[in-house]
């Protein structure tokens, strides 16, 4: 496998009690995916991705899957990409603590990823306000209630926004996660993750 002359980058994963185990998996293999079939001249992963809870204490995912995350917001890890999945985000949306470290660690990300509901906690920081940005479909109506300063797109998988990039619910996320490994590593590895995973991309937005 020749290395890649990119530079590495790792991917922060947001997780919590009720997250959705595709909107956290599906993302977490392809970039996973994709850091195996890409690596660097010291054969290291080209995308690293890292898990982050409130506290030590393991996730309950919906489902009952428990996760111990590798980090705590208190260790506050380095990383490049903020990804933020969805699920049941009520309880998360009013914790303080996790809305002010997700709105900080944000403006220090070159790119925010929300999959499916978790638009809802990246909404709860502010950043969404007048832009595009989607949800999944059920939820839609009710981020735009609430939020109706954002810019909702109902006709479309995800909207890339440049420093955001936010998806419809749970299979979306896995096509726009390879949307953006297709946006910062080339389409090629990007369809390569997508075969290695047996995964039928759709590429296209709509």
């Amino acid at each position: 496998m020749e290395p890649d002359t990119a530079a590495p980058l790792t991917f922060g994963m947001l997780v919590f009690d009720e997250v959705e185990v595709l909107d956290m998996g599906g993302p977490f293999e392809v970039f996973s995916t994709a850091g195996r079939l890409a690596r660097t001249a010291s054969d290291e992963p080209l995308l690293r991705v890292l898990t982050v809870a409130a506290t030590e204490r393991p996730v309950r995912a919906r489902g009952g899957l428990r996760i111990v995350a590798d980090h705590t917001l208190d260790e506050d890890p380095p990383f490049d990409v903020l990804v933020i999945p969805g699920g049941v985000t009520t309880a998360v949306e009013t914790d303080a603590e996790v809305i002010d470290w997700l709105a900080r660690r944000r403006k220090t990300s070159v790119l925010t990823f929300s999959i499916c509901t978790g638009a809802f906690l990246l909404a709860a920081t502010g950043a969404l306000d007048g832009r595009p940005a989607t949800t999944h479909w059920e939820d839609q109506e009710e981020l735009a209630r609430r939020r109706p300063d954002i810019r909702l797109r109902t006709d479309v998988r995800w909207v890339d926004d440049g420093d955001i990039v936010t998806s419809a619910g749970i299979s979306a996320g896995i096509d726009a996660s390879l949307h953006i490994v297709g946006r910062l590593f080339g389409e090629r590895l990007a369809r390569r993750t997508a075969r290695q995973m047996e995964y039928v991309w759709t590429a296209t937005r709509a």
